[in-house]
């Protein structure tokens, strides 16, 4: 709690922060708005598929989408340490380098629970408005889904921390990290066989929060290799762990 009151100390007047935090909010409202506007056969596609318990999927696999944002706020709070010195000067009042990364790592477990709580108010604003039935069964039937979306938020975040800490400047940071994920482990899923590729971290990250429909779309196309979101679970926290790791020996190893 000591590391977090410290984090917090430093995050609550960063205006940079509380902007990331409204664009990636905004956008997803937006986004859920407008699919719910359009029009098919004469019917809203609001009233066609933000129906519980099946929203639950739906508003996880659109949110996916924009955690390359949390990502990014993550990075600049990291690089911003490096650029303002506070890194060093924690060290130099008595904190240790597992302290440091322990406590980025509880700002990204606040993200992810604050998200993951927003993202539970979205459902419900549009699950009751659209729905047709709102008993107790339809809105938990399916609401796994935040707990998995909640544990991608933080796989795409630790991986951020990652970067940032082994590259410190803030504009390269981002540039890595949305390379990885955009770019070269896609082409390494091209150039792996599907059953293995399943295993890269991105894919993985990605398999907690399937695309709606996915099972019948592989029916009619070559089938795409996912984990389970249940399957998924264990490596993703493996991945985690892994990169917390990497990112503690980076500031172990390394002059700050």
């Amino acid at each position: 709690m000591n590391l977090l009151r410290i984090e917090l100390k430093k995050i609550v007047p960063y205006y940079t922060f509380w902007i990331i935090l409204a664009v990636y909010a905004g956008l997803l409202v937006l986004v859920m708005m407008a699919a719910s506007n359009i029009s098919i056969n004469g019917g809203q596609l609001g009233t066609q598929v933000y129906q519980f318990p099946k929203l639950w999927q739906l508003l996880t696999y659109i949110a996916s989408f924009f955690n390359l944002l949390l990502g990014i706020l993550v990075i600049v709070l990291v690089t911003d340490e490096y650029s303002y010195r506070t890194l060093r000067q924690q060290v130099i009042d008595g904190m240790s380098r597992l302290e440091l990364v322990l406590a980025k790592f509880y700002v990204i477990l606040g993200i992810g629970a604050v998200t993951t709580l927003f993202l539970l108010l979205v459902g419900l604003y549009f699950g009751f408005r659209y729905s047709t039935d709102t008993g107790t069964d339809a809105i938990l039937g399916q609401i796994d889904h935040l707990s998995y979306f909640f544990l991608q938020a933080v796989g795409y975040m630790t991986l951020a921390m990652l970067c940032g800490f082994l590259v410190k400047r803030s504009g390269m940071s981002i540039i890595v990290f949305i390379l990885y994920a955009q770019v070269l482990e896609p082409i390494l899923q091209f150039s792996l066989s599907d059953v293995i590729d399943q295993y890269l971290p991105i894919k993985v990250f990605k398999s907690l929060t399937p695309m709606p429909g996915q099972e019948l779309l592989d029916q009619m196309t070559t089938p795409t290799e996912l984990l389970t979101p249940a399957w998924a679970t264990l490596p993703a926290l493996c991945y985690i762990g892994l990169f917390l790791l990497l990112a503690y020996y980076s500031l172990k190893l390394r002059d700050l």
